[in-house]
């Protein structure tokens, strides 16, 4: 039996063949988790000009508002929570964010009555806005690394929702 002459070529065309599956799987699975990602969280890459007097942030998928900040200089993500009356940081993060364990107290959570520690934030930053000396709370109960931003934060600002869109301003 004579070998074939074309079989060097064939098995480099199945390699080619494969390799470029692979990379258009690759690029598909990229370009599929960016787009899943900026529906859960489309305001991870926020950039906010120097001088903004107000930040808009888009709405995501499950109808949140998500949003990068920082605790005490450290990078957290805040999800909006009007119906929280303070600042909930999940107590695993405290220390990590440098806030103090206080007083024990109770909080009334959609899951339900849990025990939290009273703490203080010096500094929490949201887009242009820096607020100070703010109240919250450690909730061993949270998990994930999200922040609920409550009212005691949201007080300081003025929010108008239109669409999917909210803007924050300071209030005056």
């Amino acid at each position: 039996m004579a070998a074939d002459p074309h079989a060097a070529t064939r098995r480099y065309g199945y390699v080619l063949g494969g390799i470029s599956i692979v990379a258009v799987l690759a690029v598909c699975t990229l370009y599929f988790n960016g787009a899943l990602q900026d529906r859960q969280d489309p305001n991870r890459n926020l950039v906010v000009a120097p001088g903004a007097r107000e930040l808009v942030l888009l709405r995501n998928r499950a109808g949140h508002y998500i949003v990068p900040g920082e605790i005490n200089g450290r990078p957290v993500r805040f999800l909006l929570d009007t119906g929280a009356t303070l600042v909930s940081v999940p107590a695993k993060l405290g220390g990590a964010l440098g806030l103090q364990a206080g007083p024990r107290g109770a909080a009334l959570t959609a899951n339900g009555p849990v025990e939290v520690r009273a703490t203080r934030i010096d500094t929490l930053t949201l887009g242009p806005f820096r607020l100070s000396n703010v109240s919250a709370h450690l909730n061993p109960g949270m998990v994930g690394e999200d922040i609920l931003l409550g009212m005691s934060a949201l007080r300081h600002l003025e929010f108008t929702q239109r669409g999917d869109r909210l803007t924050l301003r300071v209030a005056e």
